[in-house]
């Protein structure tokens, strides 16, 4: 299983250093100030000095008003300005121009005066997507459970975290306990801070987050030299501490997309659960097709049972001096 584990750690790694930046979704945020009257965002990923040549598409019946304002964050550019549309937005199409020349989604968000929030993803396969009247509770719990979904599964970090977990694990009995540890901690911080009870900067999250998958690491090594300590014990213990960290990541990429104000306790379960369900899928994944290569005879033995933890070791310790230099920068 070593090997196997080892080379899975290193899949992640290269799928998270190739796709880095094309990963990342643009956004465009259209929201009604008065009647017929949108103020929009427009944030686009950059690489390096380049800029993404993507361009939103907004109905024919919408007018730009004023000057368009620039600004450069780290990792994009965000452009704003505002438009009137004369008899709104139902019913007719926001796109975006591009699309096809780049890996880029683009999450687009449309409030109306009224709360209420649309939310869609556009791919460059995708078609435009259609401003609906008002989202039905159906629609707004599917949107946000796919977001969830999406965020774990591109959430590298996250999920070499529960790969170092699933190293440490031994039984059916400590992955439950484990697993649920994990979801009752980031559950929880999850909400307190999209609801505005928590308030925590994300660059040192970020980088906290990176280091608890060292310290976990650092533990599968430890105990394959016979010095275990609570971390080979007691799992569920670590999952739960580290959660919380993790759960605060999870909400500032859930801020990015914001919450509908009519329906924010649905939208906030849905998100959960689809994170739930991706991690439960990664996880499903992983012991698969661990039971698939078995019988292959690839058990890691003296100090090739240390590779996978030295693999995601590494990888995290790059994160977290990356993460670190990023926040001082």
């Amino acid at each position: 299983m070593s090997r196997f584990l080892a080379a899975l750690a290193l899949g992640l790694l290269l799928a998270g250093s190739a796709t880095a930046h094309e990963v990342r979704p643009a956004y465009l945020a259209l929201r009604e100030t008065t009647p017929d009257r949108f103020e929009v965002l427009f944030k686009v990923p950059t690489r390096g000095d380049r800029v993404l040549r993507l361009v939103p598409l907004l109905p024919n019946v919408c007018v730009a008003s004023g000057e368009r304002r620039f600004e450069l964050v780290p990792g994009a550019r965000i452009t704003r300005f505002a438009v009137r549309c004369e008899g709104g937005l139902e019913g007719r199409t926001v796109g975006v121009e591009g699309l096809l020349a780049t890996l880029t989604d683009v999450l687009v968000r449309i409030e109306r005066v009224d709360g209420s929030v649309q939310v869609g993803r556009l791919q460059p396969s995708s078609p435009p997507l259609v401003v609906e009247a008002v989202p039905s509770w159906l629609e707004l719990a599917r949107t946000y459970t796919g977001l969830g979904v999406e965020h774990i599964l591109l959430g590298i970090d996250h999920l070499l975290f529960v790969l170092a977990l699933l190293l440490l694990i031994r039984s059916w009995g400590r992955l439950a306990a484990t697993i649920t540890a994990f979801t009752v901690a980031h559950s929880f911080t999850l909400a307190a801070a999209t609801l505005g009870w928590l308030h925590v900067p994300g660059p040192p999250v970020e980088a906290s987050i990176a280091l608890s998958i060292v310290f976990v690491a650092a533990e599968i090594v430890h105990g394959r030299r016979g010095h275990g300590g609570v971390t080979a014990r007691a799992p569920w213990i670590v999952a739960f501490t580290f959660g919380l960290l993790h759960g605060l990541g999870f909400a500032g990429a859930l801020a990015e997309v914001g919450l509908p104000q009519n329906a924010i306790p649905l939208a906030l379960f849905a998100f959960n659960v689809g994170v739930e369900l991706g991690q439960l899928a990664f996880v499903l994944a992983v012991l698969f097709a661990w039971g698939l290569v078995r019988g292959l005879g690839l058990h890691g033995r003296g100090w090739l049972a240390e590779v996978p933890a030295y693999a995601i070791g590494g990888v995290a310790t790059f994160w977290t001096l990356q993460r670190v230099a990023g926040f001082w920068s």
